[in-house]
């Protein structure tokens, strides 16, 4: 029934009853096609984060997207079924869900009222997600994506990036970013301490020369000078509200370079000067963002930056590590930042691959800890406004990734519970402001 010939008939009706009748006859069939015609949703989409999801990775991939692009917001079930979200039942969200891969389960009010007790009464709370954070990786135009895990998992879940290095950093541009990455970046200025093993390697030659060329750029005499004045501006970024999250090398690296604060810690191999004979004296650990009292390695022959690193042998086993649980409605973000369907994760190497816990500063969280007793996995803490957090090791689903190694193909990992708590970090600055406060 078209308006042209609604208006026909109310033309030449002859009682008012008739126009009336016309007008609401018109309507309810409209509200009809309206009402029946639109599919009928359950009351919200759950997306698991038990065993009972396809895709654990690409499940951040589908909420960071919602908080993206259909300007509404994620409910992050803190314990419950491994951290499961929920979100708007929407077609393009479920749309994009299958399209992803990733298990979704429609569910009517009177369940969502079911799991709203349940949180209610067990250790568990709801965390809502408003806004996508703003990610930011420090990387230099050279290296090899797959060399950076959350680079690797960024791309594989679906989640925007940009990548910056060492110029954005020092003009400032570094603070548009809610969150920031490091990997294994060498902040000492010792070329990440592969000069034992890779100092006649043209690609090791070439990183030196390049990061010699960009401290003359900035007006540095030297690459530790330069990455000094790096790792202070991260550090300020963090005191002014931002989140960093930096596994592997940059960890422990960022930390010495701080406490040296400028007093020269570099064998004569790498900088052409001999050190600080007092250096180790001269470390002022109040500059570090976790650690204290570790004592240097100044060898340009020993892979390693301090003592605070445990294990670097991969010829032995990488062994185990466990998260911690958290008082999910006291801790939130903790708990936030270690939600995941496995409790005890395999270990795995890197450059860095654990903490020495009896070097850790007091005001710092353990959330994993290796089985050997004297090293954790995971931790994190609080610095002026912003947050930090420190993984150790290079890569999840890799025990031993080499240098040369190629790339690890996270279809094969899915369901990678080490991958989990990275982005667990990614997700974090989401967060509803008041849900973050310690």
């Amino acid at each position: 029934m078209n308006l042209s010939y609604i208006c026909y008939k109310i033309r030449h009706c002859k009682q008012l009853k008739d126009c009336k009748a016309i007008l609401l006859n018109h309507i309810l069939t409209t509200l009809f096609v309206v009402i029946f015609a639109t599919p009928s949703y359950a009351g919200k989409l759950l997306i698991p984060m038990d065993d009972a999801q396809a895709d654990h990775l690409r499940s951040y991939g589908v909420a960071y997207w919602v908080l993206e692009k259909t300007g509404t917001d994620v409910e992050w079930l803190l314990n419950y079924r491994g951290g499961s979200f929920l979100v708007e039942d929407l077609q393009e969200i479920r749309e994009r869900a299958k399209t992803a891969g990733v298990t979704v389960k429609p569910i009517s009010d009177s369940e969502i009222n079911t799991i709203y007790n349940e949180i209610e009464e067990e250790n568990m709370e709801k965390v809502l997600l408003e806004k996508a954070p703003k990610i930011g990786v420090y990387s230099p135009d050279y290296e090899e994506p797959w060399d950076d895990a959350v680079i690797l998992v960024l791309t594989y879940a679906q989640i925007p990036f940009e990548k910056f290095y060492d110029n954005e950093v020092l003009n400032g541009n570094i603070s548009k970013y809610d969150w920031v990455h490091l990997h294994h970046e060498d902040f000492t200025g010792q070329f990440g301490k592969f000069y034992s093993s890779f100092k006649y390697t043209g690609w090791y030659r070439n990183q030196v020369t390049r990061a010699q060329l960009e401290a003359q750029k900035h007006g540095f005499n030297k690459v530790s000078q330069l990455k000094l004045a790096v790792a202070r501006k991260i550090k300020q970024f963090v005191i002014d509200g931002g989140f960093l999250f930096a596994m592997c090398s940059a960890a422990d690296s960022l930390d010495v370079a701080l406490a040296a604060n400028g007093v020269d810690i570099i064998a004569k191999e790498l900088d052409g000067d001999d050190p600080d004979p007092l250096c180790q004296s001269k470390l002022d650990y109040s500059q570090c963002f976790a650690f204290t009292d570790f004592k240097l390695i100044i060898s340009p022959n020993i892979y390693e930056f301090s003592d605070i690193d445990v294990s670097n042998d991969y010829r032995g086993s990488p062994g185990t590590y466990r998260l911690f649980e958290f008082a999910a409605k006291v801790d939130p973000i903790p708990t936030m930042l270690t939600q995941n369907h496995r409790a005890v994760h395999d270990g795995f190497f890197g450059q860095t691959t654990a903490f020495r816990k009896s070097l850790l500063k007091p005001t710092v969280t353990v959330m994993g800890e290796n089985n050997d007793g004297v090293s954790v996995k995971y931790i994190r803490g609080d610095l002026g406004k912003g947050f930090f957090s420190f993984y150790g090791g290079h890569d999840p689903a890799d025990a031993s990734h080499i240098v040369g190694e190629g790339p690890t193909r996270l279809e094969l990992h899915k369901n990678s519970p080490g991958y989990r708590l990275i982005l667990n970090n990614i997700l974090f600055p989401a967060a509803k402001r008041k849900e973050r406060k310690t």
